[in-house]
């Protein structure tokens, strides 16, 4: 249970301290609740239910201020963290002189600095403002990317690379954590794919800017460099922009009115029955997460899904190796951004239009996938054209159930500790299935690679859906029985409710009462939660 969690007694709804009577709820000391409490608890009065016109009008200021800035951040983290693919094809290789073998190397240490800081990254990510946490991360790794100017051999390059994975491992986390913090859990899987598009899409941006170096002529600084020197420089523009605008949670959002910000909180603490923020780490809540099978399931399904994600960085050689030019890689790159950001779309309308299919429509965009990778071992060598559909249909369709699973893990828990800590489990997956992944891609199976693309078909693209599907059934048998519990408890005249105590000026402990979502409790303390599946 939450640290220093009771349980008492009330029977009627009087906001008084309740008698020890029949009906039983959970209490929390205050210092062990929401930390948007203070801010409810002193102005929530002010202000009467939401009309559907201020909804409205409140949503779309979350969607422009929110949406725009996590979508710009990430668009930069994934333009950022494929600059090695784009310069294996713009200099790198000539100028270090590293070969393939080191080449798929420097993404595999990438992936060990992303796993060194998984567990103090997210601790400090729970103990410090998130907004200026997330601001001091974007520049740093906007400093790391222009210091890759100064490599000129491979071990230059190695601890770069580390470090570079050292400073991004936790933004995403922190950024699906944000839009906790400010929509509920309906609205964040319908944003998924939206939000996702930066990412899916990177190739666009990022393509025709490497296009356009191709036809630098200076002989001093190759176009590698350039590459770096200009998505550094947008890095650090952004970075200034987190800085003024990236919020640490509602209570606090400059964009927002006092009455945006109880109407805010209000909204997700109705729906979600779940914390928004809490800054204390609880270790019952942290064991909690280890014991719970549904973490080691969604760390699992990270891992055997990102064992394809060197995918991503190998296409520019794919394209290479059968046959396509330089320019004409980078035309075929930001031609497969183009059709990721229109899969994207797809699958916004999809889980718009039939929702809480999470583990199904993981599985439907893993289809794509296989038949691309069928053809990638099946279609005769000369067929180019064949080749090229068959690698962009492969490595732009799975990205989507990643997505999906991201936002997934998320929203199916409660209690900031514990919601946190089933990050930790599915990053850490994440970090080792992308450890592995450049591995599988041996020099001596060029060009037809089939072990990788094997691996790919059968564990990635097969076997995550299943253990997806099993998360499903686990959720789905739960929620039966606290559906069941609820309605129990309505009879007796029961709803989502808890207390929290503190002091009163003579020292006396007085409970007050609140929604039961300001408490912080997990989604095992707390049966009211119900999981999004």
């Amino acid at each position: 249970m939450a640290e220093k969690l009771s349980i008492v007694e009330e029977q009627t709804p009087d906001p008084s301290p309740p008698s020890p009577e029949v009906i039983s709820l959970l209490a929390v000391d205050q210092r062990d609740a929401d930390e948007t409490l203070s801010l409810v608890e002193e102005y929530d009065s002010r202000f009467g239910p939401s009309t559907p016109e201020f909804e409205k009008k409140l949503r779309w200021k979350l969607y422009l201020h929110i949406t725009i800035l996590i979508t710009l951040i990430n668009l930069m983290l994934f333009i950022d963290k494929a600059t090695l693919s784009y310069a294996s094809i713009l200099g790198l290789f000539k100028e270090t002189g590293i070969d393939d073998t080191q080449y798929n190397n420097l993404n595999t240490v990438f992936y060990v600095g992303y796993l060194v800081a998984q567990w103090p990254g997210h601790y400090l990510m729970q103990r410090l403002p998130l907004g200026k946490f997330i601001t001091a991360i974007v520049f740093m790794w906007s400093v790391i990317i222009l210091l890759h100017c100064t490599a000129s051999n491979y071990g230059g390059l190695i601890a770069l690379r580390f470090f570079l994975g050292l400073f991004e491992s936790v933004i995403v986390p922190a950024m699906e954590i944000t839009l906790g913090m400010f929509f509920k859990p309906e609205e964040q899987a319908l944003m998924q794919p939206i939000f996702w598009i930066s990412c899916m899409g990177t190739p666009l941006p990022a393509g025709f800017i490497a296009y356009g170096l191709l036809y630098s002529k200076s002989t001093t600084v190759l176009p590698w460099k350039f590459f770096m020197i200009i998505t550094s420089s947008i890095t650090f523009l952004l970075s200034i922009y987190s800085f003024f605008y990236y919020p640490n949670n509602p209570a606090v959002a400059r964009f927002l009115t006092l009455e945006e910000k109880v109407q805010t909180i209000r909204r997700v603490h109705e729906s979600s029955k779940a914390s928004i923020e809490q800054k204390k780490f609880k270790k019952s809540q942290f064991n909690e997460a280890i014991r719970d099978p549904v973490s080691w399931l969604f760390g699992l399904q990270a891992f055997t899904l990102m064992l394809s994600n060197n995918l991503f960085y190998q296409q520019n050689l794919l394209f290479i190796g059968i046959g396509v030019s330089n320019l004409g890689s980078t035309l075929v790159s930001a031609a497969g951004g183009g059709f990721a950001i229109l899969v994207c779309l797809v699958a916004t309308y999809l889980l718009s239009r039939f929702r809480n299919k999470n583990a199904y429509w993981a599985t439907f965009w893993c289809i794509p996938a296989i038949a691309g990778g069928i053809g990638m071992v099946a279609a005769p060598w000369s067929s180019r054209l064949g080749l090229l559909t068959c690698i962009l249909l492969a490595g732009n369709t799975y990205g989507v159930s990643y997505i999906i699973a991201l936002g997934w893990t998320t929203s199916s828990s409660a209690g900031y500790t514990k919601k946190l800590t089933r990050n930790v489990f599915f990053m850490v997956g994440y970090s080792v299935g992308n450890l592995i992944s450049p591995q599988i891609w041996v020099a001596s199976d060029a060009p037809r690679y089939y072990p990788a693309w094997i691996i790919q078909i059968v564990i990635s693209w097969f076997g995550t859906p299943v253990i997806l599907l099993v998360i499903r059934w686990i959720l789905a048998r739960r929620n039966v029985e606290r559906r069941a519990w609820i309605e129990e408890q309505k009879s007796k005249g029961l709803f989502a409710d808890g207390y929290v105590e503190h002091k009163d000026e003579e020292g006396r402990s007085v409970k007050t009462k609140v929604e039961v979502g300001l408490l912080d409790l997990t989604d095992l303390e707390n049966k009211y939660f119900l999981y999004p599946l």
